[in-house]
């Protein structure tokens, strides 16, 4: 079984987001989607949150048209849809053509699931057009910068080491914040120099390490995981309270460690994965071998490092050149 497989306290853990008590209600008629893309799909939980958000979004719009998800006509569909591109109202604020696509996408998904039921929803399909997204190009930090940021923990604070191994990792692996909180000891092989990393999807991949990333990890494996293990736990990354170290304290830790430095306010741990990439593809790094790093499924995803990467040799060209 893989290590991420559903259980039946993830399975129940998809009708509601984690920490948030005041979250609206899950459509009755969604629930099953969300148990086939939990159990058979073995989606992301972070995915799974998004499509019953944005599905619920949809449910909570049509009731008011006394309607329902399974009652909807494309018409209503696109309807939405063209009310969330436009801000109809002050409860509709006007929404980016990357959410606006996301949301169809998620409508997509449930009408596909639909039919897997025998329900023929190809008609409903067939009339909802695919906005184009916006392709804005990541943020990225130059080498001097990550620098900064993987040398702004304090020497004198007590998680010196874990917040050190912590952007060594990220920097030297391009992980995902939800990839890096649930890394396990053993997916962690610092004598092979390797990282184990289970992806969207429960996907596999084998990430190399540098030398500064394994000597980082194998300092805080030795002098302070073992005085913050409350109890017995698995995850490699553990919080003040012995707990495993979760999404929103790594964010903190980032923007914390990023301030300190002097860098963007903007500076989030997904960054450092942009700088991963185009850092990569900037020295000569094959793209289908970045593709597999990043365990991305499409290369097209990839390719935006390469248009971040000729934007910064533009920009120098047109600083040194004579006669640029």
């Amino acid at each position: 079984m893989p290590r991420n497989a559903p259980t039946s306290a993830s399975r129940s853990a998809v009708s509601r987001t984690p920490g948030r008590s005041t979250a609206p209600p899950t459509p009755r008629e969604l629930q099953p989607l969300l148990v086939y893309l939990n159990t058979e799909r073995g989606l992301a939980t972070n995915t799974l949150h998004a499509y019953r958000r944005d599905l619920t979004d949809l449910a909570k719009h049509l009731e008011k048209q006394a309607k329902t998800l399974l009652s909807a006509s494309a018409d209503d569909l696109r309807m939405y849809l063209q009310a969330q591109t436009r801000g109809d109202n002050e409860e509709q604020q006007k929404k980016s053509t990357k959410t606006v696509a996301r949301r169809l996408a998620a409508i997509r998904v449930y009408l596909r699931f639909r039919q897997t039921l025998g329900e023929d929803t190809k008609p409903i399909l067939d009339q909802l057009d695919r906005p184009k997204p916006e392709r804005d190009l990541p943020m990225v930090l130059n080498q001097s910068q990550v620098m900064a940021l993987i040398s702004a923990p304090d020497p004198a604070d007590r998680f010196f080491t874990r917040d050190v191994a912590i952007l060594e990792l990220l920097y030297a692996s391009g992980l995902r914040a939800s990839e890096l909180c649930t890394l396990t000891m053993q997916d962690v092989n610092v004598s092979v120099g390797v990282v184990r990393v289970f992806g969207k999807g429960s996907k596999e991949r084998i990430v190399p390490l540098g030398k500064a990333a394994i000597d980082a990890i194998t300092r805080y494996n030795a002098e302070l995981r073992p005085a913050l293990l409350k109890r017995p736990t698995n995850e490699l990354f553990l919080s003040r309270s012995g707990k495993p170290l979760e999404r929103v304290g790594l964010w903190q830790l980032v923007k914390k460690m990023a301030l300190r430095a002097g860098l963007p306010k903007d500076v989030t741990t997904h960054v450092l994965r942009h700088c991963f990439a185009t850092h990569l593809i900037s020295n000569g790094a094959d793209l289908r071998v970045v593709q597999e790093l990043l365990g991305h499924s499409d290369v097209s995803t990839t390719q935006i490092y390469t248009h971040v990467d000729s934007k910064r040799l533009r920009a120098v060209h047109k600083q040194f050149h004579p006669r640029a």
